[in-house]
């Protein structure tokens, strides 16, 4: 009796070793596995992944590899093939960042969890390259982006016209999803182009006797002019002054605009006589709509234009982009005569 009892203890030992071992065994792998897809970091730097709706796992896995080890893409691999992961189901830009393991990545991807890019525009002329700047920034196309700048119903949507549209667009910074529609952007823009143009604005502008489109108008044409920030306000007082008695508003940029070639360098007779509504040496006041994309600086210029009697301009002889200003017609002669002998020492003649 007692070597039957001494005998199941010793099954018992064994049994419970053997299933001591099988729980090390698994907390063995399971830390792991834990440590492998979850606390390993799958990369020392942040990087980005773009998935639009046409990519396939094999190209997820293939941008992937671009950056990180093959044994964290083949741990992805496995978890995305495993849950069925189809990538076109989730299309976006996603930011991977240090400190994230195989399956913080893997679910950032399946669930949709994006980050918002960052997307700045300046210093742009036309409505094609702005269509463009987004185009290369986002997952629409750029065609889809011009048909609607073109569009004059929906610049009306937004309370503009096809000629003042552009004026919707304030350049700066912006965080948006690269998924994000192109109607969606439109009211992007439309909601920032509200916050910009605050109470104090508005009310500089009334008190300057120009809507806020022509306050866009007035500062393309200021940009145009000069790209010295410490001359633009000189630059909008004097065409305020202009306005303000009635004067041709003479800006060789609107005639470059009318022409559609920023390019020239001379402005001849020819020129001048061009028929368009943008030829402010033949129209009086200001041009249907903006020349450019104006800057914020360039409309804080007009807001706060410099007060002072000027109302003619001529670009400096020396050729720095800035330019010498009168109150008189025959003080302008004498600075366009130094500037006309520089051109043509210089060989320019258009």
């Amino acid at each position: 009796m007692a070597k039957k009892k001494k005998k199941s203890k010793n099954v018992l030992k064994k049994i419970i070793f053997v299933f001591s071992s099988i729980i090390v065994f698994l907390l063995i792998g399971a830390g792991i596995i834990w440590k492998r897809y979850l606390v390993d970091s799958v990369t020392e730097k942040s990087f980005w992944i773009y998935i639009d709706k046409s990519s396939t796992l094999e190209n997820v896995l293939e941008d992937l590899s671009q950056n990180i080890a093959p044994s964290e893409v083949r741990r992805i691999a496995r978890m995305a093939k495993l849950n069925n992961y189809n990538p076109k189901n989730q299309p976006g830009a996603y930011r991977i960042d240090p400190q994230m393991g195989a399956f913080k990545v893997y679910r950032k991807l399946s669930h949709g969890i994006q980050n918002p890019i960052r997307f700045t525009f300046n210093n742009l002329r036309t409505k094609e390259e702005l269509a463009e700047r987004i185009g290369n920034s986002f997952m629409i196309s750029k065609s889809d982006v011009l048909a609607l700048l073109n569009n004059p119903s929906v610049a009306t949507d937004y309370g503009f016209d096809r000629y003042t549209f552009v004026s919707m667009f304030i350049p700066d910074t912006y965080e948006m999803y690269w998924t994000i529609s192109s109607r969606r952007f439109l009211d992007k823009m439309y909601d920032e182009y509200v916050k910009f143009w605050n109470e104090e604005r508005k009310k500089k502008a009334s008190e300057i006797g120009l809507t806020l489109q022509g306050v866009s108008t007035l500062a393309s044409i200021v940009e145009e002019e000069t790209k010295a920030k410490d001359e633009m306000k000189v630059v909008a007082g004097l065409y305020l002054n202009r306005l303000k008695k009635g004067m041709l508003l003479q800006a060789d940029p609107t005639v470059k605009f009318a022409i559609n070639d920023f390019g020239v360098k001379r402005i001849l007779h020819e020129h001048l006589n061009i028929d368009s509504p943008y030829n402010t040496y033949k129209n009086l006041g200001l041009p249907p709509g903006p020349i450019r994309i104006p800057s914020k600086a360039a409309i804080e210029a007009v807001l706060n234009y410099e007060h002072h009697d000027y109302i003619y301009m001529c670009a400096k002889e020396d050729f720095s982009g800035r330019h010498n200003f009168a109150t008189t017609y025959t003080e302008h002669l004498k600075n366009a005569l130094r500037y006309q002998k520089a051109l043509n020492k210089r060989n320019i003649m258009k």
